[in-house]
């Protein structure tokens, strides 16, 4: 069910009534004031039936309907159409909140429609009731001023990104393996965020052109200022998204290094335990050698003519000797040992 607020602003001063849109549209006209309609959280049908009552224009509201869509500017005679997303960061889940806002300009009506109820239009709106100079200027003073609410947000929610990124940056030398993971997460909130920053500009250009054309004392210097902020808000996340590139670069070329410095220490580690295993397979083959001569001669067969041999036992001592020195000396210098 959509929740509708409807105000009439005369000379400035806000008048709030229980009537149907429809019915402050008409009061407006008749005193010469401007109706402000608020509406969250509507249906496809109240669009409808809304853009009916008040006679606005049918490609914007079919626009309307379309939803989802990023920041627009469309002219429909004299008829203006915006869509705008204000933001909003989550720091806890380090997501940014675009929620779209469609608004239709006319002579004396201003419709903001805003699918999703947690949009706070009441807030834009409390914005003109502090500078009732802006309704001097007719529907386009309201709209500088909605355009004016909506990227003053956006500095919040780039000042809670720039927050992280320096955060990314400090854990990017530890060890924690899930950095990767908040970049890659963090760059696509990123991405959303410039898709719905970066028509802004655009949009703002073309409305002080509008203003210009119109003669409205809005004039330039107040569009051009709120242009210049959306092109810094533009310029600001082009170079965070540019740091977080560089950081995930960074991240795997770390993760690279670590890697290859751990394979380089199982490397020699296995080395090591190489040298260590033909030390001891060459001390084993030497300690073999006497013990094979000894165990031969230890049989003592009947039929084995060293036996009474009066040079036999010097014999068996000085080929175990001489064939454990052989032995190192070969491993030596292969150098096993």
């Amino acid at each position: 069910m959509a929740v509708v607020t409807s105000v009439v602003y005369l000379d400035g001063v806000p008048h709030p009534t229980e009537a149907p849109p429809a019915a402050a549209l008409a009061e407006a006209r008749e005193r010469g004031g401007l109706a402000w309609i608020g509406v969250t959280g509507a249906s496809d049908d109240e669009v409808r039936a809304l853009g009916s009552d008040l006679g606005l224009n049918r490609l914007g509201v079919l626009e309307a309907l379309r939803g989802h869509q990023r920041s627009k500017f469309e002219k429909y005679g004299d008829d203006l159409f915006l869509v705008l997303q204000p933001a909003v960061y989550d720091d806890a889940s380090e997501t940014v909140l675009c929620h779209e806002v469609d608004i239709f300009v006319s002579a004396h009506l201003v419709v903001a429609i805003a699918p999703s109820t947690e949009v706070e239009l009441e807030q834009s709106r409390h914005q003109l009731e502090s500078h009732p100079e802006i309704f001097t200027n007719g529907p386009l003073g309201v709209v500088w001023s909605i355009t004016e609410f909506v990227t003053r947000g956006y500095r919040d929610v780039l000042d809670g990104v720039e927050t992280d990124i320096d955060e990314i940056e400090e854990q990017l030398f530890g060890d924690d393996e899930s950095v990767s993971r908040r970049i890659f997460a963090l760059q696509r909130e990123v991405i959303d965020l410039h898709h719905a920053t970066a028509p802004v500009a655009d949009i703002l250009d073309r409305l002080r052109a509008l203003a210009r054309d119109k003669g409205s004392a809005i004039g330039d210097s107040a569009f051009r200022e709120v242009e210049d902020r959306a092109r810094y808000i533009d310029a600001r996340i082009a170079a965070f998204r540019h740091t977080l590139d560089n950081a995930l670069t960074l991240h795997a070329t770390l993760v690279d290094q670590r890697t290859n410095e751990q394979m380089k220490a199982m490397t020699e580690t296995s080395l090591q335990q190489n040298e260590q295993v033909k030390k001891i397979s060459s001390w084993a083959a030497i300690g073999f050698a006497p013990t094979l001569v000894a165990g031969i001669y230890g049989m003592n067969f009947r039929n084995m003519p060293e036996l009474d041999w009066a040079w036999g036992y010097p014999f068996a001592i000085a080929l175990m000797a001489g064939v454990s020195v052989g032995l190192y000396v070969v491993f030596k210098k292969n150098d096993w040992l």
